[in-house]
């Protein structure tokens, strides 16, 4: 019987992988099938352009059917769970699938931890459904308002998801002329905490260009339907900011779906353990992506961005077809070529691989930014694609 192979997730971790694979494994040794609740990918680190302008949604996904080959099986449906014994993995709405090896690339969702009423009460960016849930939020708010009284936006986290949204709702209230203030609000010291001084300096100076009001060194302490409030203590009484938008980007957890697969996984953050070849606690399971803290040794495990799944799934979908074959597996180590933030418009880069200047903005930046999503476009898909996309990003 010929090997069964079941990717899950339509991520970059996913579709990276099912490119991969097809690409290394030969006719009639083995067939795959490729299981999402979604008929498309997304390019998540461009979804935030969706709360500006609707209409770029049809640049930032991609139909299933312009990445796989005609060979692999897609399975629309959402996996609840995988039974380890048996090899199956078990969907909501259809019959289980069988496999032999299985790679779970299924993302990860947002961590609230544990602070009240924030979970019920903010928007996350995760989804395309996200983006236009915050985009429909923020145009009623601003209609509602007025100058003398602007609707009030927050958004929680200021890491490179929050800073990008933060811009876009800048560009969407500049190009509308609309009554907005929006707010940055990062518990931590520092927006972008953990990275270079010099980073984080350009991207405050471009946030606060665009009228982006920044808030740093008070958490989050509760949230309910009109306000959130900061700090706070037995010896302090918390701020209250009242919002008419509130947007929470400030961490991500392992997905529900994962919590009963029988494999070892970080306590914490119900993410799987993964060696560097993706493999886990269990022989017949791989995992990649934000799924997985996969070690990068000395105690390190891989970033959980786009540029990291990128090149992950190049590795993940050889070792899945050397696993067919009984050959050993490939380790991988994350290379960092560098970073690039939009805010609004406008980018910045930091120690992009083979650029002298350690830190730029301006149209090089720009255009980077443009060109790193349009040619991973283009490398699931098609260059018309990743062409036609190129003005949107």
């Amino acid at each position: 019987m010929t090997t069964q192979v079941v990717v899950v997730g339509s991520g970059y971790a996913g579709a990276g992988t099912v490119k991969a694979f097809e690409d290394e494994i030969r006719d009639g040794e083995a067939e795959l099938t490729w299981i999402s609740e979604h008929e498309y990918h997304l390019v998540l680190h461009e979804v935030h352009r969706v709360i500006r302008d609707p209409a770029v949604e049809s640049k930032v996904t991609v139909p299933v059917s312009e990445i796989k080959s005609p060979s692999t099986d897609f399975v629309k449906d959402r996996v609840t769970g995988v039974d380890t014994d048996e090899r199956v993995v078990e969907l909501e709405d259809g019959d289980g699938v069988d496999y032999d090896y299985l790679l779970l690339a299924v993302g990860s969702t947002t961590a609230f931890f544990g602070i009240d009423g924030l979970r019920e009460n903010a928007h996350q960016l995760k989804s395309l459904q996200d983006a236009h849930d915050i985009h429909e939020d923020v145009r009623e708010a601003a209609t509602e308002a007025t100058q003398s009284d602007p609707a009030q936006v927050l958004v929680g986290g200021a890491g490179l998801s929050g800073i990008q949204t933060a811009g876009e709702i800048a560009e969407y209230r500049d190009k509308h002329r609309a009554p907005i203030d929006i707010k940055l609000i990062e518990g931590l010291d520092e927006i972008f905490p953990g990275n270079d001084p010099e980073i984080q300096g350009a991207l405050r100076k471009r946030l606060l260009e665009k009228d982006v009001e920044i808030l740093t060194g008070d958490f989050i302490s509760k949230a309910d339907e009109e306000s959130v409030y900061l700090g706070g203590g037995e010896d302090e009484d918390a701020e209250e900011l009242p919002y008419d938008v509130l947007i929470w980007t400030g961490g991500i957890t392992g997905q529900e779906e994962l919590e009963n697969v029988d494999v070892e996984k970080d306590d914490r953050s119900n993410r799987i353990v993964a060696e560097s070849d993706f493999t886990t606690s269990d022989d017949n399971v791989f995992a990649i992506g934000d799924t997985a803290l996969v070690d990068q040794g000395d105690d390190d495990v891989a970033p959980p961005t786009a540029q990291a799944a990128w090149q992950a799934a190049e590795v993940a979908g050889e070792n899945l077809a050397r696993a067919v074959r009984g050959a050993p597996l490939q380790t991988w180590r994350h290379e960092d070529k560098g970073t690039v933030i939009s805010v609004g418009d406008k980018a910045v880069a930091h120690d992009v691989q083979g650029v002298p200047i350690k830190t730029f903005g301006g149209p090089g930046a720009k255009m980077l930014k443009k060109g790193i999503a349009s040619r991973w476009i283009a490398k699931i898909s098609s260059v018309g694609r990743g062409f036609d996309a190129f003005g949107d990003m």
